[in-house]
């Protein structure tokens, strides 16, 4: 009896980390839906608020990011949030948050302002709505990794938190099929009027299904340990890895916990530095610029706006691929490897890019190695570097450690998004150049710097940073 009784909680032990790994990645699901639906409502909301006040383009490109604003208020705060409120409530506040932009941002007149009159009151109050969705992205984009970092089994974890690198690309896919599904066979005016604020209301649907689910599933037990409720976390640990480990992980959890205080730099300054430069290289390779201006990359090489989005969605089919076969590898071949690979392809990428930009060779060539680069990128820094970002900080100071990582990380989005017209202003083949020089020195960093971690413990990990 006992023994039909043991497999079948064995039995029930992947079905269980397989409902919580879905339920947490859907936090990585809004993080790509958000930063991507304002792709098919730019146009609309450059011609109902911009243009029709007579603003300048710098308003628009403003307006257009400033959800990048809230991400980095949201990954600065998360530090704050996920050590007073908790992993799974932190995630709650960030579901919320999704939710209340994709109304407001869909309807920005709500209470205040007469529908379909633009003013400057209105354009403030929808780049207010936008900011409170980029504070979601940046609290998830922190907080999802380290929740699945925490509940894995070490010799899986990074397989499961690669999962939120695959779910931010595939709401980026979905919201694209969204937006298409909204205007197709509609005119430009119902679009302008109408059909953007569809796609933002959109978004409402998986924040409201997130939030629900997160009703569900438990705290992370290194967070229930870190606040001294050792029996729930126990608990937890023994549906996820069966009694007998769970009492051996919760046994290196709490030594942790007791050796050491939570001071930012209590385990000195390199982790925290390795954790600040693994999220400033990850941005500063280039690939939100990649991401964010292919349409224009690919119409800049001489191709029709039929051509290039269909070259945009090739690009969106290369990313899933290949971040499958990250999520795939990350366990067998390690983290290093991966990082290593990648920037070297991604070097070959952006500097092959740079010649033919001199050179000005436009076609198929280039496409090639756009498609080079962002496959290199997807199966290396794209997953690896959120996979890192969760395990190498000691429990102690994971959350205000992964805040600060965050932060800079969407810091250096911001920057490199940003300043990508100017510099291409200034020289095509040097910016890109730029862009592949940063990838060569990403790839000195991962071999001097970044330890492997493949199969540790999050214990095990923290050793390294104690001698």
């Amino acid at each position: 009896m006992n023994t039909t009784l043991a497999q079948h909680q064995k039995s029930k032990k992947p079905v269980y980390l397989a409902l919580i790994t879905f339920t947490a990645t859907l936090g990585g699901l809004l993080f790509g839906y958000d930063t991507a639906v304002i792709s098919g409502a730019e146009k609309s909301i450059q011609t109902f608020l911009i243009d029709s006040q007579g603003l300048s383009t710098l308003v628009h490109g403003l307006t257009t990011s400033s959800a990048l604003i809230g991400c980095i208020i949201g990954g600065a705060l998360s530090g704050i949030f996920s050590s007073k409120l908790g992993r799974k409530r932190s995630l709650i506040v960030a579901a919320i948050l999704f939710f209340l932009s994709a109304l407001g941002s869909g309807n920005p007149e709500f209470l205040f302002f007469e529908r379909g009159v633009p003013s400057m009151g209105l354009l403030y109050m929808f780049n207010f709505y936008r900011i409170i969705g980029g504070i979601g992205v940046g609290l998830a984009s922190a907080i999802v990794p380290m929740y699945i970092g925490e509940i894995s089994p070490a010799h899986i974890r990074g397989r499961l938190v690669s999962l939120n690198q695959f779910a931010i690309i595939f709401g980026m896919l979905v919201v694209y099929f969204v937006n298409y599904l909204i205007a197709s066979g509609q005119t430009l005016d119902w679009i302008n009027t109408i059909g953007w604020r569809r796609m933002f209301l959109s978004e409402a649907i998986p924040a409201g299904l997130f939030a629900t689910l997160l009703l569900f599933v438990p705290e992370s037990p290194r967070y229930l340990a870190l606040k001294q409720n050792d029996r729930k976390a126990f608990e937890i640990l023994t549906r996820i890895n069966g009694e007998k480990k769970a009492k051996a992980v919760l046994d290196e959890i709490k030594g942790t916990l007791q050796l050491h205080s939570a001071r930012l730099f209590t385990y000195g300054k390199i982790v925290i530095i390795i954790g600040i430069l693994l999220s400033v290289f990850q941005q500063f390779v280039g690939i939100n610029v990649v991401m964010y201006y292919a349409p224009r990359i690919f119409e800049s090489m001489g191709e029709g706006k039929d051509a290039s989005m269909l070259q945009t969605v090739v690009m969106g089919v290369v990313n899933v691929v290949f971040t499958v076969i990250a999520i795939a590898t990350v366990d067998k071949w390690g983290r290093k490897p991966l990082l290593m690979v990648g920037s070297v392809g991604m070097a070959i990428g952006m500097f092959a890019i740079a010649a033919l930009s001199w050179f000005e060779v436009i076609g198929t060539a280039t496409l090639i190695f756009i498609i080079v680069y962002t496959a290199s990128f997807m199966m290396s820094w794209g997953p690896i570097c959120w996979v890192l970002i969760s395990e190498i900080f000691p429990n102690k100071i994971r959350g205000k450690a992964v805040a600060v990582a965050v932060a800079a990380q969407w810091t250096a989005n911001y920057f490199i998004s940003s300043t990508y017209p100017a510099m291409m202003e200034f020289s095509g083949a040097l910016t890109y150049s730029f862009y592949g020089m940063m990838s060569v020195l990403s790839l000195f960093f991962v071999w001097k710097m970044v330890p492997e971690t493949k199969g540790k413990t999050l214990e095990e990990i923290e050793h390294i940073w104690k001698s």
